[in-house]
């Protein structure tokens, strides 16, 4: 038995059981635990990859369990976390943001399917949703006297919060990849874009410190401004 074979899958199945028991501490009212857990998912969704790469252990089963994990980690525990972020008495407007599970999900089949996203990305990844989510439910859980904590009792800003990333996931606005290396050799205009954004991180970190914030202020701006980016870059052609 060639075990090699199985330690990308293992990590795979370790970024499953971190959405899980993320999903657990949500609904126990730790979003922070849950965010800690999404980051840690986000480093097992990496490491799978690059380790049936290195071990060159590919598998159709793997493919499958990766979308697998990805969806409960970055589809159905975001969700649960903008759920138990919100606060509304209106039972059909608080559950909305659960309808985000739902479009991670056909996100994630239809990336299985289309060919022309080895390098890029058409719509928003499930990774950056589920941190714009995990984010902002972390920061809102450590300042709930904050503006934002206020907007997020609200009945508008969760619910059309989860309708524009579920918009983003499945429609077609290119966005651009972290991966280095991993095919063909990136546009100039997809270099501009990385630069954009690691500039940006770079701020955020900074801005963060400096201004004593939650840490978890650094991957809300980073993946907001992601998202901008992107759609900026696609407004000027």
């Amino acid at each position: 038995m060639c075990l090699k074979k199985h330690v990308a899958d293992t990590i795979t199945s370790m970024n499953l059981l971190c959405g899980v028991v993320g999903v657990i501490f949500t609904l126990q009212s730790r979003p922070d635990i849950g965010f800690t857990l999404m980051i840690l998912g986000a480093v097992f969704d990496f490491l799978d990859g690059f380790a049936a790469r290195m071990l060159k252990a590919s598998s159709g089963i793997g493919k499958e369990l990766d979308s697998l994990a990805d969806l409960v980690t970055f589809g159905v525990l975001p969700s649960v976390m903008l759920f138990k972020a919100g606060s509304c008495p209106v039972a059909v407007i608080r559950y909305i943001p659960l309808i985000l599970a739902a479009f991670s999900a056909v996100r994630l089949a239809k990336f299985n399917l289309d060919e022309r996203q080895s390098d890029s990305f058409l719509g928003l990844p499930t990774p950056a949703s589920a941190m714009v989510c995990g984010s902002l439910a972390c920061y809102v859980h450590a300042a709930p006297g904050t503006i934002l904590a206020s907007w997020c009792a609200g009945p508008v800003f969760l619910p059309l919060l989860a309708v524009i990333l579920s918009v983003l996931l499945v429609g077609e606005i290119p966005m651009f990849s972290m991966k280095f290396g991993g095919g063909k050799k990136a546009s100039r205009r997809e270099w501009v874009k990385r630069l954009v954004f690691l500039v940006l991180v770079a701020a955020a970190v900074i801005l963060t410190v400096a201004a004593g914030l939650h840490w978890s202020v650094i991957f809300l701006t980073a993946f907001v401004g992601y998202i901008l980016i992107n759609l900026a870059f696609t407004l000027i052609k």
